[in-house]
């Protein structure tokens, strides 16, 4: 089975009040890092897990009732901090992106979907048909932002569709996975709770060791090592508070059990890249 380099990179940041992401935990405000993950495929070459804040999203919340977006998280994105702006100053243009996997469909995780105009896109279809289904205020009172995506469908795959596979235990407390590639190295697992369709990306590093990107099913490693969710207010007004905290015990239960993992959230700050921290 094929092993892959992996780097994150930090695509802008947002700043909450640890109470808004964590269970009892101060009013003091903290910088939430969007996290990419630029992945590297022996055969398949590059691939992409989400694509953080970009100048379209700044764009699609530049205005009411969008704008409401920003102000209750507020945004920061500085002058080449766009994953696309990062790529091309490491040597790597959009077309050389052969896929992006997109986690979820909220606004911090498909802003950089227009920067990649004709890399193919992969996601939930139960994700993209709840966002369909949902008039302008609809998606945005639960995160979503549909121009980010506006006429993506035409490049769009589904999970759903990929060959189901069993997935090693302790991981299989998820149920089955979907193999994306078709060589079981980058396995799709659902993550139910925060967002409808909601998937991470299991795989091996280069070393061997298992790496578990996890995005939003947790805020932070601090969160799934303690067990602590947010508010039930949050996890209700975005997902489902019951399947949410059942993600999070599992994830508590995997980090326990399987040695050296590498488990990921999408903005916790102990995985923010060491030039943004």
């Amino acid at each position: 089975m094929a092993r892959l380099e992996w780097d994150l990179i930090e695509a802008g940041h947002c700043v909450h009040p640890q109470r808004a992401v964590r269970q009892g935990a101060s009013w003091h405000r903290c910088e939430f890092p969007a996290l990419v993950a630029l992945l590297r495929h022996p055969e398949r070459g590059l691939i992409l897990f989400d694509t953080g804040y970009s100048d379209a999203f700044l764009q699609a919340t530049a205005r009411f009732p969008e704008r409401l977006y920003r102000w209750v998280t507020p945004v920061h994105l500085g002058p080449g901090q766009s994953v696309r702006a990062q790529l091309q100053q490491r040597g790597i243009g959009a077309a050389d992106i052969g896929l992006v996997v997109l986690s979820h469909l909220h606004g911090d995780h498909v802003g950089g979907v227009l920067d990649f105009p004709d890399v193919p896109l992969l996601c939930s279809r139960a994700a993209w048909q709840d966002q369909a289904a949902r008039g302008r205020l609809r998606a945005l009172s639960v995160g979503l932002l549909p121009a980010l995506t506006r006429d993506a469908a035409p490049r769009m795959g589904w999970l759903e569709s990929l060959p189901e596979v069993d997935l090693p235990r302790p991981f299989d407390a998820f149920g089955r996975g979907r193999d994306v590639l078709g060589d079981r190295s980058l396995l799709a697992v659902p993550l139910p709770g925060h967002a409808v369709g909601q998937h991470g990306l299991l795989f091996e590093d280069a070393h061997g060791r298992p790496v578990f990107l996890v995005a939003d099913a947790a805020w932070s490693s601090a969160a799934i090592t303690d067990g602590v969710p947010p508010p039930r207010l949050v996890t209700a007004l975005l997902g489902h508070t019951g399947s949410y905290r059942q993600t999070l015990q599992r994830l508590q239960h995997i980090q326990r059990q399987v040695t050296g993992l590498q488990l990921v959230p999408a903005h916790c700050g102990q995985w923010r890249p060491a030039a943004t921290r």
